[in-house]
Parts: structure tokens; C-alpha cells; sequence
């Protein structure tokens, strides 16, 4: 048996301000930094003690990472970052107030681009500033993966590719490992792992900074726990739970 633990990034300085995130490199809160603490602390506390750890490219994700290692006395094991577990892109909405974006297009609209499986917002131009194309840490890839706009079901493609190829290894070597990611990535996730069908996926929440502690057979989840209780949400069945 493995354990594997995702956990979303803290509180960040625009889930405070109520807006949409997708790839903009904001940075945590000190409530956000206090809750990647704690999550260090009750992963402490369950004896989990990963061998190595994945985050997204942006930093909220790389400092709960990095304040959650420190909290454990494991900030020598391995960080790799890899763009695939990056939030999922939210187009010509990104830096929108939610609140704001909802008078100007309506709930039901909003909803549709928020919750739905596989309807993206509008897209990004290439030429916005705002296209991850502009951005350096992204220059190695070929510019024809970089999207101006994702759906939950595009976010999926790509945290999917990166799961096979690079967890999936290192879980099935016996290794524990550590994912810091977001909540649409981590909810890619929890679909692939937990084999949650296409509708059922969007009622799945991730609250930031609470560790989802699972114990793997293989890659199939034999049980999972929220490890702050408090802050728990509800999880999917484990196929052989």
C-alpha cells in the first residue's frame, strides 16, 4: 500500500479578493501561508513523510509545497514543478471580480462556465498580454499547447498526461508522494483516481490548505480522509473502499 496526499494551495491574495485566478502567478495570504503550515502540520501528525513532491508552475502551489516540507523536516526530498498541474485557465475572465462577473453576464451564464464539464469561458487573444505565450517560464514549450481558454474536461487532457507520466511512476515504485496543486487540477485528479463520472465530478470540492490524505493499491484508492476534519468536504466512493 502507497499514500499519496493532494492539497490545494492556501488562501491566495485573489481567492481573498474574489476573483478569478486561473494561471496569474498571485501569491498566498498570511491566513494562505498559516493553512500550508497547518497542512504541514497534520500530515506530521498522520505519519506521512513523502519522498518526493509535484506543484504546479505558480507559486501558490510551490510555497504550500515548500511551508507544508518545511513543517515536516523535509525540505531536502525532491520538488518538481510541472505546468500541467497548473489551475485551470479561465480565458477573458481571468482577474474578473466573480461577484461583478455575474451582473454583467448572469448566474446561469457564469454557472455554465464555471461548473460545466466541457464549455470554456472566452478566450484569451494571443496577442493579450494576459496569454500565457507572453510569459518566460512557459518558453520552452511549443506555443500551441499554451491555452487562452480551458474547460474542466481540457484541464483534465493535461493533468492526466502528467499523472501517468510522472506520479504514476514513483507510486507504484512504492514511493509516498506529495501533489501541492489547485482546485480544478486537484479535482482532475480526484476524477481519474476515485473513476468519477463527468457530472458527478462538479459537485467535487477541494478546500484550500486541508491535506486528502489516500491509501493506494497500486493506483486504486483503498480509503481517503480530509485530514482537518473541520474543514472537510465530501469525497467519492474509493472503488475498492
Amino acid at each position: 500500500m502507497t499514500r499519496l496526499v493532494l492539497t490545494r494551495h492556501g488562501q491566495s491574495q485573489w481567492n481573498l479578493e474574489n476573483r478569478f485566478t486561473g494561471w496569474v502567478d498571485v501569491d498566498l495570504t498570511e491566513r494562505g501561508e498559516a493553512e500550508a503550515r497547518r497542512g504541514g502540520t497534520l500530515m506530521k501528525q498522520a505519519g506521512f513523510a513523502p519522498d518526493i513532491a509535484f506543484t504546479s508552475y505558480l507559486r501558490r502551489a510551490i510555497r504550500t509545497a515548500h511551508l507544508g516540507l518545511d513543517t515536516l523536516d523535509r525540505l531536502w526530498i525532491p520538488v518538481m514543478p510541472d505546468w500541467r498541474l497548473n489551475e485551470r485557465h479561465y480565458g477573458a475572465l481571468t482577474g474578473l471580480d466573480k461577484a461583478e462577473t455575474v451582473a454583467a453576464h448572469g448566474e446561469d451564464q457564469v454557472l455554465v462556465w464555471r461548473r460545466s464539464f466541457d464549455i470554456p469561458p472566452p478566450p484569451l487573444d494571443r496577442a493579450d498580454p494576459r496569454h500565457p505565450a507572453h510569459e518566460e517560464r512557459y518558453s520552452h514549450l511549443d506555443p500551441a499547447v499554451l491555452p487562452g481558454t480551458e474547460s474542466l474536461k481540457d484541464t483534465l487532457a493535461r493533468v492526466d498526461e502528467c499523472f501517468r507520466a510522472l506520479v504514476a511512476p514513483r507510486l507504484l515504485g512504492g514511493e509516498s508522494v506529495l501533489i501541492s496543486a489547485h482546485g480544478n487540477s486537484l479535482r482532475a485528479l480526484v476524477k481519474i483516481l476515485f473513476q468519477v463520472s463527468d457530472s458527478d465530478i462538479l459537485k467535487v470540492e477541494v478546500p484550500t490548505g486541508n491535506p486528502l490524505l489516500i491509501e493506494l493499491d497500486g493506483l486504486t484508492p483503498l480509503a481517503a480522509r480530509y485530514l482537518d476534519t473541520e474543514r472537510a468536504e465530501a469525497l467519492p466512493p474509493c472503488p475498492k473502499g
